[in-house]
C-alpha cells in the first residue's frame, strides 16, 4: 500500500511458504536461480529436468537466464530468436498497442503484424532488462549492525552500504544495479542488469484473441485466451543498450529459447522463469484481519466506481474507448483480484492457518531464555503496529487509489511539483542576480513538462476525467476523516527572525467545499475543470512556454494537489515510528521461523527479481463433484462465442480456420488445436509473460494468469488448488502464422518437432 506513496515522500523530503512441514512440495516456491543447484536441483531432476545447473544459471557462459527479459519490472518476456525477438503477454503489451492505436488504425481491434523491421513500432517509456549476475551482499550491507542497533541507525547504515555497492558496480551507469532486502531484511542480494532502451512492437493479435473472455474470464478456468504479443530489442551496432535510433540493429542475445511443438501432457515437468512482483507469504494473522476489514473492501469499492465511470464514457465514444482501454484493463485486473483474494482468504481458512503458525512460533520462542530474549516479543511488536496503524489504513488507501490513481489531473499536476518548488525558491530571492540563477533550471524543468504534454492529452478525455473527479473525490471527502484529509497551510513567520515559524494554520479542503461550494463536489469540480491548466493542453503549453509561480498558486487543481501532498506528509509523520516497530517485528519473526524449521527450504517473498518455479502440468478439482481438465482447445472458443458481448466475439478468420481445421504444424497429435493449459507452478503479478519451459529447456507456453479458487495464494500457497494458466505456444504460433500471416516471424525461431 505504501510503496507508491513512499516514492512521493522520498521526493518531497529532499516467502516464503511458512508451513511447519520440513520440505516444500516441488510446485511451491519462487527460487533464486543462483541458489538452484544447492536447494532445488536434485528435486528438479527427479521431476523431469534434463539440464545442468550451469545451463540454467551461469555468469561466465550463456544460460537460460540470458533469455529472460524484464519489461520495466512489471511484466516478463522471453527471447525466442537470435535477432532479439521476444514474446510476452497481450495484456503486457496492451498499453503500447493502445498508444499506437487510432480510430483509423485500431490495433486493439484489428491486431498488428510487422513482417519486416521497418514496420515495427517504437515503444515509449519501457526499458528491457536482462540479468547479468546476482550476488549475496548480506555481509556487506549489514556490516556493523547488531541486535542492539536502533531501527533508525540500522536504516541509515543499510542505505549507506547499498549506495556504496551500487556506485561500485554500475560501471558509470552502464548497468542498472538493484540491491534488495530478502526475508524481511535478514538478507540482501545485488542484481546487475544489462539495460535496453530501444524496444519495438512487432506483433499482437486482435483483442478478440489476446483478451478473449475479458473481465468475465479473468482469473478463471477454463480459459481460452491467446494472451501474447511480440517485441524486439534493438541495440547500437556495437551491442550497447542505447535509446531509439534508426541506425540501431536487433539485439544478438547470449541465449534464446528453442520452441517445442511436441505439446504437453499431464504430469510433464514444467518450470517458469520470470520477475514476480510481490507476494506476502510471511503476512501474519494481524495482516489478514486488516486486509479483510479495511484494505480490500476500500480498494474494491473505489475501483468499482472508477470502472463504472470509465465504462460509461467508453461506451459513448470509440475514441474514448481507445483512450481508456488500457486504463480500464489495468483497473479491472486487480479490482477482480482483491475480490477473489478476500473470498480466498476466508474459504481457504488462511487466518486460522496463520494463527496456528504463530502459536507454534511463540511456543518455540518461549522455550529457552535465549530465544525468548531475542524472538519472544516479535509477534507482540507486529500486533501493536497493526493496531496503531488502523486509523491510517483507509486514508492511505484512498490517497493511493482514489487520488493519485484517480482523476488524472491530480497525478498529472504533481509532475510540476519540482518546477513549483524551484519557482517558489526563486520568488524568495530579492535581487535580480539571485533570481537569474534559477532561470536555467526553470527552463529545463518546464521543457520536461512540455515534452510530456502531447502524450498525456492523446489519451485524456475531459468529460471522463471530470466525472471521475466528481465520483472519486466525493468518496474521498466522505470516507476519509477530516483530520487525515487534504489541507492547505497558512504559515506565519517571525518578522525579526528569518525563517522562524510563529504558527501554522490548516485550511481543510472539505471546509472549502462546504463553505464556498455549498457542500457540492460537483460545483467544486466545475471550478477546477473550468480554470485549471492541467485539464487543457493549450493552457499547459502556454504555461510551460512562460512558467509562472502565480499561475500555479492560483490554479484550483494544483492547490488541491498541494493539499493532498500535505495530507501524505501529515500521515507519514505519524506512521514512521509504527513502521519501524512492524519492520523489526517481522524481521525477527521471519528469522525465528527459519531457525525453528531448520530443515525446511525457505524461499523469499517475490520482489521483482528473477525467480524460478518448477512443478508439473496438472489439472485440479476446485470443489466437490467438479473436475477440471488441464487444457482447453479451439472448440471451447467457438462454444463461448457471443456476438452480442464484446468479450466473447470470435474473429471471422479464426472461425474459418477452425471450420477447415487449417492448423498447420501446430495441432496436437489428435488433430485438435490446444489453446491454454495448467501447471502447478508458483507465480504472481510480474510473472505475466513468463516462459513456461519443459525439462529440455524448450518453450512450451507463456504464463498469463492464476485461478480464482486460489486468489489468496500470494499470502498462502494453496498446494492442491493453486494453478498457473498458460497459453500453449502452439496456439501462439498458429495465430502468428495462420491467422496473422506473419510466417516470416516463425522462420526466425527454432522449432523442435
Amino acid at each position: 500500500m505504501r510503496k507508491l506513496l513512499l516514492s512521493f515522500m522520498l521526493f518531497l523530503f529532499i516467502g516464503s511458504g511458512i508451513r511447519a512441514n520440513a520440505a516444500n512440495p516441488p510446485d511451491e516456491g519462487m527460487w533464486l536461480p543462483m541458489l538452484v543447484q544447492r536447494l532445488n536441483y536434485v528435486d528438479m531432476v527427479k521431476e523431469g529436468l534434463h539440464l545442468s545447473p550451469e545451463e540454467m544459471y551461469s555468469i561466465n557462459h550463456s544460460s537460460m537466464k540470458d533469455a529472460i527479459v524484464s519489461m520495466g519490472f512489471f511484466c516478463t518476456g522471453e527471447i525466442v530468436s537470435d535477432k532479439g525477438l521476444y514474446l510476452t503477454n497481450h495484456h503486457c503489451g496492451y498499453g503500447t498497442i493502445q498508444e499506437n492505436s487510432t480510430v483509423d488504425h485500431d490495433y486493439l481491434q484489428d491486431g498488428f503484424w510487422a513482417t519486416k523491421y521497418s514496420e515495427e513500432l517504437p515503444v515509449h517509456d519501457v526499458t528491457a532488462y536482462i540479468l547479468k549476475r546476482m550476488d549475496d551482499v548480506t555481509a556487506k550491507v549489514l556490516k556493523g549492525i547488531t541486535d542492539k542497533t536502533s531501527e533508525t541507525d540500522r536504516a541509515k547504515m543499510v542505505r549507506k552500504a547499498i549506495a556504496k555497492l551500487k556506485k561500485a558496480n554500475s560501471s558509470d551507469g552502464l548497468y542498472r544495479v538493484d540491491i534488495k532486502p530478502f526475508f524481511e531484511g535478514n538478507e540482501y542480494y545485488m542484481f546487475i542488469y544489462n539495460q535496453y532502451k530501444d524496444i519495438r512492437l512487432v506483433g499482437a493479435p486482435p483483442s478478440s484473441i489476446g483478451k478473449f473472455g475479458g473481465d468475465t474470464d479473468n482469473w478463471m478456468w477454463p480459459r481460452h485466451t491467446g494472451d501474447f504479443s511480440m517485441f524486439r530489442i534493438y541495440t547500437s551496432k556495437d551491442g550497447k543498450g542505447v535509446p531509439y535510433s534508426k541506425d540501431n540493429v536487433p539485439l544478438k542475445p547470449k541465449h534464446y529459447l528453442p520452441i517445442s511443438l511436441k505439446g504437453e501432457k499431464k504430469d510433464d515437468f514444467a518450470m517458469i522463469w520470470g520477475y514476480p512482483g510481490s507476494t506476502d507469504r510471511y503476512l501474519t494473522s494481524y495482516g489478514i484481519k486488516t486486509a479483510l476489514k479495511y484494505i480490500n473492501p476500500t480498494i474494491i469499492d473505489i475501483r468499482t466506481h472508477k470502472l463504472e465511470v470509465m465504462k460509461k464514457h467508453m461506451d459513448m465514444s470509440h475514441a474514448t474507448q481507445i483512450k481508456y482501454a488500457a486504463k480500464h484493463a489495468q483497473t479491472a485486473n486487480y479490482w477482480k483480484y482483491f475480490i477473489g483474494q478476500s473470498k480466498g482468504l476466508v474459504s481457504n481458512h488462511v487466518y486460522e492457518k496463520k494463527v496456528a503458525i504463530e502459536e507454534q512460533f511463540q511456543q518455540w520462542a518461549d522455550a529457552t531464555p535465549e530465544r525468548k530474549a531475542k524472538y519472544g516479543n516479535a509477534l507482540k511488536l507486529i500486533e501493536e503496529a497493526y493496531k496503531e496503524d488502523q486509523p491510517y489504513d483507509v486514508p492511505l488507501k484512498y490517497l493511493e487509489e482514489a487520488v493519485f490513481q484517480g482523476p488524472e489531473n491530480i497525478y498529472y499536476s504533481f509532475g510540476t511539483f519540482s518546477l513549483y518548488m524551484t519557482l517558489e525558491a526563486q520568488a524568495k530571492k530579492k535581487s535580480k542576480e539571485d533570481k537569474a540563477k534559477f532561470d536555467q533550471s526553470i527552463k529545463q524543468q518546464a521543457n520536461v513538462v512540455g515534452d510530456g504534454i502531447a502524450a498525456h492529452f492523446k489519451d485524456y478525455d475531459f468529460a471522463t476525467d471530470k466525472d471521475m473527479f466528481i465520483e472519486l473525490m466525493g468518496m474521498y471527502f466522505k470516507n476519509v476523516p477530516k483530520e487525515y484529509s487534504a489541507f492547505n497551510k497558512e504559515v506565519k513567520y517571525d518578522k525579526k527572525k528569518k525563517d522562524s515559524i510563529v504558527s501554522v494554520k490548516k485550511h481543510y479542503i472539505i471546509d472549502l467545499i462546504n463553505k464556498k461550494y455549498k457542500g457540492s463536489i460537483r460545483r467544486y469540480a466545475d471550478a477546477i475543470y473550468a480554470k485549471s491548466i492541467f485539464v487543457d493542453s493549450t493552457r499547459m503549453r502556454n504555461f510551460v512556454n512562460n512558467p509562472s509561480l502565480k499561475v500555479l498558486q492560483k490554479d484550483p487543481g494544483f492547490n488541491l494537489t498541494l493539499a493532498m501532498v500535505n495530507s501524505i506528509r501529515n500521515i507519514y509523520s505519524k506512521v514512521g515510528a509504527i513502521d519501524k516497530k512492524k519492520n523489526k517485528g517481522m524481521r525477527l519473526f521471519v528469522d525465528g521461523l527459519r531457525k525453528m524449521n531448520v530443515n525446511k527450504k525457505y524461499y523469499p517473498n517475490a520482489n521483482s527479481t528473477l525467480r524460478m518455479t518448477y512443478g508439473q502440468v496438472e489439472p485440479y478439482s476446485p470443489k466437490d463433484a467438479v473436475e477440471y481438465n488441464y487444457f482447453t482447445t479451439l472448440k471451447g472458443v467457438m462454444e463461448k462465442e457471443d456476438s452480442t458481448n464484446e468479450e466473447f466475439i470470435v474473429p471471422a478468420k479464426l472461425k474459418e480456420l477452425y471450420k477447415t481445421k487449417d492448423y498447420g504444424q501446430y495441432a496436437d497429435k489428435d488433430g485438435t488445436m490446444h489453446v491454454d493449459f495448467l501447471t502447478n507452478n508458483d507465480i504472481t503479478g510480474g510473472n505475466s509473460g513468463s516462459p513456461c519451459i519443459n525439462g529440455d529447456g524448450q518453450l512450451i507456453g507463456i504464463a498469463f494468469d492464476g485461478n480464482w479458487e486460489a486468489m489468496s495464494g500470494d499470502i498462502y500457497f494453496e498446494n492442491k488448488i493453486q494453478r498457473t494458466i498458460v497459453v500453449d505456444i502452439r496456439y501462439v504460433l498458429f495465430v502468428i502464422d495462420k491467422f496473422g500471416g506473419a510466417g516470416s516471424l516463425i522462420k526466425e525461431m527454432t522449432l523442435i518437432k
